[in-house]
C-alpha cells in the first residue's frame, strides 16, 4: 500500500513517534511524505520515504494529485486544528480529494491507530481490488 504521511509543525513529533511505534507495519509499505515531516521520520526510523515539497510549498498538492490518480491508498495527516495555516485551502482540498476518491484518511493519532491496525489485519485489501479495476 502507498501511504502518505503529513503533519503540521506542532504535530510532527507525534507523527514521528507514531511511525516509530508502528515501524514493523510501515516497513512493508511504500511511504510518501511532505518535506520536513518525511526527513524527520527517515532520520528517526531509517525507513525509505519518497519526500515531496513541504506542505506550504506544494507538497499537499503533490499528494493530492496522486490521490486523484488513484495512486495513494491511505493518508495519515496529523493536523493542528488550533493553529491557523497559511495553506488552509490546500489542506481542505486534500481532505476533499480523500472523500471524493474514498481514500482512508486519519487526521489524528486515534484514527491513525485504527487505520494502521486495520492495515496490519488486512482490512484494506479492498484497495487492491480498486487497483485491479483501474488496470483493466
Amino acid at each position: 500500500m502507498k501511504i502518505a504521511l503529513i503533519a503540521h509543525d506542532k504535530k510532527k513529533t507525534d507523527l514521528v513517534q507514531f511511525v516509530t511505534a508502528y515501524q514493523p507495519i510501515f516497513t512493508d509499505h511504500e511511504l510518501f511524505a511532505t518535506g520536513t515531516t518525511g526527513l524527520r521520520i527517515q532520520e528517526a526510523t531509517g525507513l525509505s520515504i519518497h519526500r515531496f515539497r513541504s506542505g506550504p510549498l506544494g507538497g499537499d498538492q503533490e499528494i493530492g494529485a496522486l490521490i486523484a490518480q488513484n495512486k495513494m491508498d491511505m493518508v495519515l495527516f496529523f493536523r493542528d486544528p488550533l493553529t491557523a495555516q497559511p495553506h488552509e485551502p490546500d489542506i481542505t482540498a486534500l481532505i476533499r480529494l480523500c472523500d471524493v476518491y474514498s481514500i482512508p484518511l486519519a487526521t489524528n493519532m486515534g484514527t491513525a491507530e485504527i487505520l494502521v491496525r486495520g492495515l496490519d489485519r488486512g482490512d484494506l485489501h479492498w484497495r487492491d481490488v480498486v487497483h485491479e479495476q483501474d488496470n483493466k
